[in-house]
Protein backbone atom coordinates (compact mmCIF):
# COMPACT_ATOMS: atom_id res chain seq x y z
CA UNK A 1 0.00 0.00 0.00
CA UNK A 2 1.28 3.05 -0.72
CA UNK A 3 0.90 6.27 1.41
CA UNK A 4 1.97 9.03 -0.64
CA UNK A 5 -0.78 10.42 -3.87
CA UNK A 6 1.51 9.50 -6.69
CA UNK A 7 3.36 12.35 -8.50
CA UNK A 8 0.72 11.74 -11.89
CA UNK A 9 -1.99 12.53 -9.32
CA UNK A 10 -0.99 15.13 -8.07
CA UNK A 11 0.10 16.63 -11.08
CA UNK A 12 -3.41 16.48 -12.12
CA UNK A 13 -5.18 18.08 -9.00
CA UNK A 14 -2.60 20.91 -9.84
CA UNK A 15 -3.58 20.94 -13.49
CA UNK A 16 -7.12 20.97 -12.01
CA UNK A 17 -6.79 23.80 -9.34
CA UNK A 18 -4.42 25.85 -11.55
CA UNK A 19 -7.38 26.49 -14.45
CA UNK A 20 -10.24 26.96 -11.99
CA UNK A 21 -11.80 29.19 -13.74
CA UNK A 22 -12.52 26.83 -16.41
CA UNK A 23 -14.34 24.60 -13.81
CA UNK A 24 -18.29 24.36 -13.76
CA UNK A 25 -20.80 22.64 -11.45
CA UNK A 26 -20.37 19.02 -11.32
CA UNK A 27 -24.05 18.57 -12.69
CA UNK A 28 -23.36 19.87 -15.70
CA UNK A 29 -21.66 18.24 -18.89
CA UNK A 30 -18.43 19.30 -19.95
CA UNK A 31 -17.43 18.98 -23.85
CA UNK A 32 -14.54 17.50 -24.83
CA UNK A 33 -12.88 20.68 -25.73
CA UNK A 34 -13.22 22.14 -22.36
CA UNK A 35 -11.45 18.93 -20.96
CA UNK A 36 -8.44 19.31 -23.42
CA UNK A 37 -7.80 23.02 -22.80
CA UNK A 38 -7.80 22.07 -19.22
CA UNK A 39 -5.85 18.80 -18.88
CA UNK A 40 -4.10 18.45 -22.22
CA UNK A 41 -4.85 15.69 -24.87
CA UNK A 42 -2.60 13.25 -23.16
CA UNK A 43 -3.69 13.69 -19.76
CA UNK A 44 -5.74 10.81 -19.62
CA UNK A 45 -7.23 9.49 -16.20
CA UNK A 46 -5.48 6.25 -16.20
CA UNK A 47 -8.61 3.46 -14.43
CA UNK A 48 -7.60 0.38 -12.32
CA UNK A 49 -10.90 -1.96 -11.67
CA UNK A 50 -10.58 -3.65 -8.04
CA UNK A 51 -12.75 -7.00 -8.95
CA UNK A 52 -13.80 -7.90 -11.67
CA UNK A 53 -18.10 -8.60 -11.05
CA UNK A 54 -21.22 -9.05 -12.71
CA UNK A 55 -21.46 -5.45 -11.28
CA UNK A 56 -18.54 -4.40 -13.36
CA UNK A 57 -19.01 -5.92 -16.27
CA UNK A 58 -22.41 -5.27 -16.85
CA UNK A 59 -22.80 -1.64 -15.24
CA UNK A 60 -19.65 0.31 -14.84
CA UNK A 61 -17.90 -0.62 -18.13
CA UNK A 62 -20.63 0.52 -20.49
CA UNK A 63 -21.40 3.77 -18.13
CA UNK A 64 -17.51 4.02 -18.60
CA UNK A 65 -17.68 3.58 -22.10
CA UNK A 66 -19.89 5.89 -22.74
CA UNK A 67 -18.01 9.30 -21.65
CA UNK A 68 -14.50 7.93 -21.23
CA UNK A 69 -13.25 9.54 -24.92
CA UNK A 70 -14.87 12.73 -23.94
CA UNK A 71 -13.85 13.09 -20.93
CA UNK A 72 -10.45 11.39 -21.64
CA UNK A 73 -10.26 8.11 -19.57
CA UNK A 74 -8.50 5.24 -20.31
CA UNK A 75 -8.75 1.66 -17.97
CA UNK A 76 -5.20 0.33 -18.09
CA UNK A 77 -5.51 -2.68 -15.14
CA UNK A 78 -7.76 -5.52 -13.47
CA UNK A 79 -7.03 -6.18 -10.12
CA UNK A 80 -8.95 -9.92 -9.10
CA UNK A 81 -7.47 -12.41 -6.68
CA UNK A 82 -9.56 -15.25 -9.09
CA UNK A 83 -7.36 -16.00 -12.19
CA UNK A 84 -10.02 -16.88 -14.47
CA UNK A 85 -11.94 -12.91 -13.71
CA UNK A 86 -8.59 -10.22 -14.17
CA UNK A 87 -7.61 -12.75 -17.26
CA UNK A 88 -11.47 -12.36 -18.54
CA UNK A 89 -11.80 -8.54 -17.03
CA UNK A 90 -8.09 -7.40 -18.41
CA UNK A 91 -9.20 -9.70 -22.30
CA UNK A 92 -12.13 -7.50 -22.40
CA UNK A 93 -10.98 -4.62 -21.74
CA UNK A 94 -8.43 -4.64 -24.23
CA UNK A 95 -11.44 -5.50 -26.86
CA UNK A 96 -13.21 -2.63 -25.92
CA UNK A 97 -10.43 0.16 -25.90
CA UNK A 98 -7.93 -1.76 -28.59
CA UNK A 99 -5.02 -1.86 -26.04
CA UNK A 100 -3.34 -4.05 -23.92
CA UNK A 101 -4.75 -4.16 -20.22
CA UNK A 102 -2.34 -5.47 -17.61
CA UNK A 103 -3.88 -7.91 -14.94
CA UNK A 104 -3.18 -7.97 -11.49
CA UNK A 105 -3.16 -10.48 -8.91
CA UNK A 106 -4.28 -8.11 -6.16
CA UNK A 107 -4.80 -4.83 -5.26
CA UNK A 108 -1.09 -4.69 -3.55
CA UNK A 109 0.09 -5.08 -7.44
CA UNK A 110 -2.55 -3.08 -8.93
CA UNK A 111 -1.37 0.09 -6.10
CA UNK A 112 2.73 -0.38 -6.23
CA UNK A 113 2.30 -0.32 -10.45
CA UNK A 114 2.23 3.44 -9.39
CA UNK A 115 0.01 3.17 -13.47
CA UNK A 116 -3.23 4.40 -11.70
CA UNK A 117 -5.04 7.33 -11.12
CA UNK A 118 -8.58 6.56 -10.02
CA UNK A 119 -10.23 3.10 -9.26
CA UNK A 120 -13.51 1.40 -9.63
CA UNK A 121 -14.58 -0.67 -6.57
CA UNK A 122 -17.36 -3.53 -7.29
CA UNK A 123 -16.04 -6.58 -4.87
CA UNK A 124 -18.45 -8.56 -2.35
CA UNK A 125 -20.35 -6.21 -0.28
CA UNK A 126 -18.15 -6.61 3.09
CA UNK A 127 -14.84 -5.42 1.02
CA UNK A 128 -16.62 -2.01 -0.27
CA UNK A 129 -15.01 -0.29 3.16
CA UNK A 130 -12.00 -1.51 3.03
CA UNK A 131 -10.98 -1.56 -0.28
CA UNK A 132 -12.17 2.16 -0.28
CA UNK A 133 -9.52 2.93 2.29
CA UNK A 134 -7.04 1.13 0.17
CA UNK A 135 -7.64 3.12 -2.76
CA UNK A 136 -7.56 6.40 -0.62
CA UNK A 137 -4.20 5.45 0.73
CA UNK A 138 -2.68 4.97 -2.41
CA UNK A 139 -3.80 8.16 -3.72
CA UNK A 140 -6.70 7.31 -6.06
CA UNK A 141 -10.15 8.21 -6.43
CA UNK A 142 -12.66 6.08 -6.49
CA UNK A 143 -16.12 4.46 -7.19
CA UNK A 144 -17.02 2.55 -4.55
CA UNK A 145 -20.34 -0.20 -4.84
CA UNK A 146 -22.71 0.17 -2.64
CA UNK A 147 -23.60 -0.88 0.56
CA UNK A 148 -20.53 0.92 1.74
CA UNK A 149 -20.16 -1.31 4.74
CA UNK A 150 -21.67 -4.08 6.78
CA UNK A 151 -20.33 -3.30 9.58
CA UNK A 152 -19.58 0.43 12.14
CA UNK A 153 -15.85 -0.44 12.63
CA UNK A 154 -15.57 -0.79 8.61
CA UNK A 155 -18.10 2.08 8.30
CA UNK A 156 -15.98 4.38 11.02
CA UNK A 157 -12.76 3.17 9.79
CA UNK A 158 -13.43 4.28 6.12
CA UNK A 159 -15.19 7.53 6.77
CA UNK A 160 -12.42 8.50 8.87
CA UNK A 161 -9.71 7.34 5.82
CA UNK A 162 -11.43 8.76 3.11
CA UNK A 163 -12.20 12.18 5.29
CA UNK A 164 -8.55 12.59 6.16
CA UNK A 165 -7.65 12.33 1.97
CA UNK A 166 -8.33 14.42 -0.97
CA UNK A 167 -9.48 12.01 -2.90
CA UNK A 168 -12.95 12.10 -4.71
CA UNK A 169 -15.26 9.33 -3.60
CA UNK A 170 -18.34 8.65 -5.43
CA UNK A 171 -20.60 5.82 -3.24
CA UNK A 172 -22.79 3.89 -6.06
CA UNK A 173 -25.23 5.08 -4.97
CA UNK A 174 -27.03 6.19 -8.36
CA UNK A 175 -30.79 7.19 -7.82
CA UNK A 176 -28.59 10.63 -6.91
CA UNK A 177 -27.79 10.69 -10.55
CA UNK A 178 -31.22 10.63 -11.58
CA UNK A 179 -33.14 14.09 -13.04
CA UNK A 180 -36.37 12.75 -11.34
CA UNK A 181 -34.72 12.11 -7.62
CA UNK A 182 -33.13 15.39 -7.99
CA UNK A 183 -36.24 16.89 -8.88
CA UNK A 184 -38.18 14.65 -6.20
CA UNK A 185 -35.47 16.14 -3.09
CA UNK A 186 -35.70 19.77 -4.21
CA UNK A 187 -39.48 19.60 -4.06
CA UNK A 188 -39.65 18.02 -0.71
CA UNK A 189 -36.79 20.39 1.00
CA UNK A 190 -38.85 23.49 -0.66
CA UNK A 191 -41.60 22.91 1.86
CA UNK A 192 -44.30 22.38 -0.43
CA UNK A 193 -44.97 19.02 0.05
CA UNK A 194 -45.16 19.61 3.40
CA UNK A 195 -43.61 17.37 6.46
CA UNK A 196 -43.15 14.07 5.32
CA UNK A 197 -45.37 11.55 7.77
CA UNK A 198 -44.72 8.27 6.07
CA UNK A 199 -42.20 6.23 3.28
CA UNK A 200 -43.12 3.02 1.90
CA UNK A 201 -40.35 1.22 0.49
CA UNK A 202 -40.68 -2.08 -1.24
CA UNK A 203 -38.82 -4.50 -3.19
CA UNK A 204 -39.80 -7.95 -4.76
CA UNK A 205 -38.50 -10.18 -6.63
CA UNK A 206 -39.68 -13.86 -7.89
CA UNK A 207 -36.41 -15.80 -8.71
CA UNK A 208 -34.79 -18.73 -7.37
CA UNK A 209 -31.49 -18.01 -8.96
CA UNK A 210 -31.07 -14.43 -7.87
CA UNK A 211 -27.65 -14.11 -6.42
CA UNK A 212 -26.65 -17.47 -7.44
CA UNK A 213 -24.31 -18.90 -9.52
CA UNK A 214 -24.48 -22.65 -9.83
CA UNK A 215 -22.54 -22.95 -13.63
CA UNK A 216 -19.85 -20.51 -11.94
CA UNK A 217 -19.42 -21.84 -8.54
CA UNK A 218 -18.72 -25.38 -10.52
CA UNK A 219 -15.30 -23.93 -12.11
CA UNK A 220 -14.02 -22.09 -9.32
CA UNK A 221 -10.97 -24.18 -7.34
CA UNK A 222 -9.05 -23.10 -4.49
CA UNK A 223 -6.39 -23.24 -6.04
CA UNK A 224 -7.18 -20.44 -8.42
CA UNK A 225 -7.85 -17.79 -5.68
CA UNK A 226 -6.70 -16.56 -2.64
CA UNK A 227 -9.25 -17.27 -0.16
CA UNK A 228 -7.53 -16.00 2.41
CA UNK A 229 -7.09 -12.53 1.27
CA UNK A 230 -10.63 -12.70 0.06
CA UNK A 231 -11.88 -13.48 4.04
CA UNK A 232 -9.72 -10.07 4.95
CA UNK A 233 -11.36 -9.00 8.20
CA UNK A 234 -13.82 -12.08 8.69
CA UNK A 235 -13.85 -14.94 11.09
CA UNK A 236 -11.84 -17.78 9.19
CA UNK A 237 -14.13 -19.67 7.43
CA UNK A 238 -13.02 -23.21 5.58
CA UNK A 239 -12.48 -22.23 1.65
CA UNK A 240 -16.45 -22.87 0.00
CA UNK A 241 -16.82 -21.48 -3.46
CA UNK A 242 -20.60 -20.53 -2.84
CA UNK A 243 -19.40 -17.69 -0.48
CA UNK A 244 -17.32 -16.26 -2.47
CA UNK A 245 -19.39 -16.39 -5.74
CA UNK A 246 -22.86 -15.91 -3.71
CA UNK A 247 -21.68 -14.31 -1.34
CA UNK A 248 -25.06 -12.35 -0.89
CA UNK A 249 -26.54 -15.00 0.21
CA UNK A 250 -24.24 -15.70 3.37
CA UNK A 251 -24.11 -13.22 6.67
CA UNK A 252 -21.10 -11.99 7.33
CA UNK A 253 -20.01 -11.51 3.61
CA UNK A 254 -23.53 -9.79 3.12
CA UNK A 255 -26.39 -8.34 4.90
CA UNK A 256 -28.64 -9.65 2.16
CA UNK A 257 -31.63 -7.66 1.28
CA UNK A 258 -30.53 -4.64 3.17
CA UNK A 259 -27.24 -4.41 1.66
CA UNK A 260 -28.06 -5.02 -1.73
CA UNK A 261 -31.54 -3.13 -2.15
CA UNK A 262 -32.57 -1.35 0.66
CA UNK A 263 -29.62 0.80 0.74
CA UNK A 264 -30.35 2.62 -2.44
CA UNK A 265 -34.35 2.90 -1.07
CA UNK A 266 -33.11 4.24 2.55
CA UNK A 267 -30.32 6.33 0.67
CA UNK A 268 -33.26 8.58 -0.65
CA UNK A 269 -34.53 8.96 2.76
CA UNK A 270 -31.56 10.43 4.08
CA UNK A 271 -30.86 13.14 0.57
CA UNK A 272 -34.46 13.83 0.94
CA UNK A 273 -34.70 14.59 4.41
CA UNK A 274 -31.47 15.33 5.87
CA UNK A 275 -31.50 13.11 8.32
CA UNK A 276 -28.09 11.02 9.06
CA UNK A 277 -30.08 7.73 10.27
CA UNK A 278 -32.80 6.25 11.76
CA UNK A 279 -33.51 6.96 15.01
CA UNK A 280 -34.68 3.15 15.96
CA UNK A 281 -35.33 -0.18 13.93
CA UNK A 282 -37.20 -3.09 13.99
CA UNK A 283 -37.01 -6.22 11.47
CA UNK A 284 -38.59 -9.36 10.77
CA UNK A 285 -38.52 -12.37 8.33
CA UNK A 286 -36.94 -15.47 7.82
CA UNK A 287 -35.97 -18.01 5.04
CA UNK A 288 -39.73 -19.31 3.78
CA UNK A 289 -39.05 -20.51 0.26
CA UNK A 290 -35.41 -20.71 -0.83
CA UNK A 291 -34.47 -23.39 1.31
CA UNK A 292 -31.07 -23.74 -0.77
CA UNK A 293 -28.57 -23.98 2.24
CA UNK A 294 -28.46 -19.34 2.71
CA UNK A 295 -27.82 -17.73 5.69
CA UNK A 296 -29.20 -14.29 4.34
CA UNK A 297 -33.47 -14.39 4.67
CA UNK A 298 -35.37 -14.63 1.69
CA UNK A 299 -38.39 -12.22 3.24
CA UNK A 300 -37.98 -8.94 5.09
CA UNK A 301 -39.85 -6.18 6.72
CA UNK A 302 -38.27 -3.45 8.45
CA UNK A 303 -40.28 -0.41 10.20
CA UNK A 304 -38.42 2.34 10.79
CA UNK A 305 -38.27 5.83 13.12
CA UNK A 306 -36.91 8.46 11.30
CA UNK A 307 -36.87 12.62 13.21
CA UNK A 308 -35.13 15.09 14.84
CA UNK A 309 -33.11 13.48 17.46
CA UNK A 310 -33.98 15.77 20.43
CA UNK A 311 -37.90 15.73 19.66
CA UNK A 312 -39.44 12.54 19.79
CA UNK A 313 -42.30 14.12 18.95
CA UNK A 314 -41.83 15.23 15.38
CA UNK A 315 -40.97 13.09 12.73
CA UNK A 316 -42.10 9.89 10.39
CA UNK A 317 -42.22 6.16 10.08
CA UNK A 318 -40.72 4.39 7.10
CA UNK A 319 -41.41 1.02 5.91
CA UNK A 320 -39.01 -1.74 4.09
CA UNK A 321 -40.62 -5.09 2.61
CA UNK A 322 -38.64 -6.95 0.03
CA UNK A 323 -39.47 -10.82 -0.84
CA UNK A 324 -38.14 -12.78 -3.42
CA UNK A 325 -40.45 -15.59 -4.14
CA UNK A 326 -43.13 -13.02 -5.33
CA UNK A 327 -42.94 -10.19 -7.11
CA UNK A 328 -42.34 -8.22 -10.80
CA UNK A 329 -39.11 -6.65 -9.79
CA UNK A 330 -40.35 -3.02 -10.08
CA UNK A 331 -39.04 -0.92 -6.89
CA UNK A 332 -41.31 1.34 -5.15
CA UNK A 333 -40.99 4.50 -3.41
CA UNK A 334 -43.61 6.10 -1.83
CA UNK A 335 -43.57 9.34 0.07
CA UNK A 336 -46.79 10.86 1.88
CA UNK A 337 -47.93 13.96 3.42
CA UNK A 338 -50.77 15.17 4.86
CA UNK A 339 -51.22 16.57 1.29
CA UNK A 340 -51.25 14.13 -0.97
CA UNK A 341 -48.27 11.67 -2.22
CA UNK A 342 -44.70 11.82 -4.03
CA UNK A 343 -44.42 8.33 -6.22
CA UNK A 344 -41.64 7.62 -7.76
CA UNK A 345 -43.37 4.68 -9.26
CA UNK A 346 -45.41 6.88 -11.32
CA UNK A 347 -42.57 9.55 -10.43
CA UNK A 348 -46.12 12.16 -10.32
CA UNK A 349 -46.59 14.18 -7.31
CA UNK A 350 -50.86 13.90 -6.30
CA UNK A 351 -53.47 15.21 -4.08
CA UNK A 352 -54.17 11.18 -3.47
CA UNK A 353 -55.04 10.27 -0.06
CA UNK A 354 -55.00 14.20 0.88
CA UNK A 355 -56.99 15.67 3.68
CA UNK A 356 -60.39 16.77 1.59
CA UNK A 357 -62.53 19.28 2.50
CA UNK A 358 -64.95 17.03 3.71
CA UNK A 359 -63.15 15.71 6.74
CA UNK A 360 -61.14 18.97 7.18
CA UNK A 361 -64.61 20.70 8.07
CA UNK A 362 -65.60 18.09 10.62
CA UNK A 363 -62.45 19.34 12.73
CA UNK A 364 -62.76 22.22 11.86
CA UNK A 365 -59.60 22.32 9.64
CA UNK A 366 -58.22 23.69 6.18
CA UNK A 367 -58.24 21.25 3.48
CA UNK A 368 -54.70 20.18 2.47
CA UNK A 369 -54.06 18.60 -0.95
CA UNK A 370 -51.55 19.01 -3.43
CA UNK A 371 -51.62 19.84 -6.81
CA UNK A 372 -50.93 17.18 -9.09
CA UNK A 373 -47.66 17.70 -11.69
CA UNK A 374 -45.45 15.16 -13.26
CA UNK A 375 -41.23 15.06 -12.32
CA UNK A 376 -39.66 16.80 -14.68
CA UNK A 377 -37.15 14.56 -16.89
CA UNK A 378 -37.67 11.04 -15.26
CA UNK A 379 -35.69 8.13 -15.51
CA UNK A 380 -36.78 4.82 -14.02
CA UNK A 381 -34.35 3.20 -11.87
CA UNK A 382 -33.35 -0.10 -13.07
CA UNK A 383 -33.96 -3.05 -10.68
CA UNK A 384 -31.55 -5.56 -11.92
CA UNK A 385 -27.73 -5.33 -10.74
CA UNK A 386 -27.17 -6.94 -13.98
CA UNK A 387 -28.99 -5.16 -16.53
CA UNK A 388 -26.47 -2.42 -17.13
CA UNK A 389 -25.58 0.78 -18.86
CA UNK A 390 -29.01 2.36 -17.20
CA UNK A 391 -29.12 5.32 -17.88
CA UNK A 392 -29.04 6.34 -13.95
CA UNK A 393 -24.98 4.50 -13.70
CA UNK A 394 -24.38 6.30 -16.44
CA UNK A 395 -25.02 9.24 -15.54
CA UNK A 396 -23.84 8.75 -11.84
CA UNK A 397 -20.24 7.11 -13.24
CA UNK A 398 -19.73 10.40 -15.32
CA UNK A 399 -20.84 12.84 -12.36
CA UNK A 400 -17.71 11.02 -10.43
CA UNK A 401 -15.70 11.10 -13.91
CA UNK A 402 -16.42 15.04 -14.19
CA UNK A 403 -15.48 15.47 -10.33
CA UNK A 404 -12.80 13.31 -10.54
CA UNK A 405 -11.26 16.44 -13.04
CA UNK A 406 -13.11 19.54 -11.43
CA UNK A 407 -11.90 18.10 -7.55
CA UNK A 408 -15.49 18.67 -6.35
CA UNK A 409 -17.72 16.35 -3.85
CA UNK A 410 -19.47 14.55 -6.37
CA UNK A 411 -23.56 13.65 -5.87
CA UNK A 412 -23.02 10.50 -3.29
CA UNK A 413 -19.78 11.61 -1.35
CA UNK A 414 -18.68 9.32 1.66
CA UNK A 415 -21.55 10.51 3.95
CA UNK A 416 -24.26 9.65 2.15
CA UNK A 417 -22.33 5.63 2.54
CA UNK A 418 -21.80 6.07 6.23
CA UNK A 419 -25.30 6.85 6.22
CA UNK A 420 -26.96 3.94 4.63
CA UNK A 421 -24.44 1.98 6.18
CA UNK A 422 -25.64 2.71 9.38
CA UNK A 423 -29.30 1.76 8.33
CA UNK A 424 -28.64 -1.00 7.05
CA UNK A 425 -26.22 -2.13 10.40
CA UNK A 426 -29.33 -1.52 12.72
CA UNK A 427 -31.84 -3.69 10.13
CA UNK A 428 -29.29 -6.11 10.75
CA UNK A 429 -28.98 -5.79 14.19
CA UNK A 430 -32.50 -6.21 14.66
CA UNK A 431 -33.25 -9.19 12.27
CA UNK A 432 -30.29 -11.07 14.24
CA UNK A 433 -31.50 -10.60 17.61
CA UNK A 434 -35.26 -9.42 17.35
CA UNK A 435 -34.82 -6.79 19.59
CA UNK A 436 -35.23 -3.28 18.89
CA UNK A 437 -31.97 -1.29 16.95
CA UNK A 438 -31.03 2.19 18.38
CA UNK A 439 -27.66 4.38 17.37
CA UNK A 440 -25.08 5.64 19.93
CA UNK A 441 -24.48 8.92 18.57
CA UNK A 442 -21.37 9.77 21.11
CA UNK A 443 -19.97 6.16 20.36
CA UNK A 444 -20.97 5.93 16.67
CA UNK A 445 -21.75 2.22 17.58
CA UNK A 446 -25.46 0.24 16.69
CA UNK A 447 -27.16 -1.06 19.99
CA UNK A 448 -29.27 -3.56 21.10
CA UNK A 449 -30.52 -4.70 24.38
CA UNK A 450 -28.52 -1.99 25.82
CA UNK A 451 -25.18 -3.73 24.06
CA UNK A 452 -22.64 -2.71 20.96
CA UNK A 453 -24.00 -5.13 18.17
CA UNK A 454 -21.33 -7.27 17.06
CA UNK A 455 -21.29 -9.90 14.39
Amino acid sequence: MLNEPNPRRLFLKQAALASAGALVSPTLAWSASSYKRIMGANDRVRVGVVGFSDRHRNSHMPSFLNHYKELNFDVVGVSDIWSKRRLEGAALWKEKLGHNVAAYRNNDELYASKGVDAVFIGTADFQHALHAIEAVQAGCDAYVEKPFAETMADNRAALKAIKGAKQIVQIGSQRRSGDNYIAAEQFIKSGKFGPIKMVELTWNVNQPGRWRRPELVAQLREADVDWKRYLMNRPAEAYDPRKYLEYRLFWPYSSGLPGQWMSHQIDTVHWFTGLAHPRSVVANGGIYMWKDGRRNWDTLTAVFDYGPLDNPAEGFQVTFGSRMDNGDENPAEIYYSNGGELNLITNKVSPKGGLTKQHADAMHLAPNLLTEFSLANTAAAVASANTGGDVLTSNHVRNWMECVRSRQQPHAPVEAGYSHSIANIMTTAAAHTGLKATFDEKTQEVMVGGKVFKY
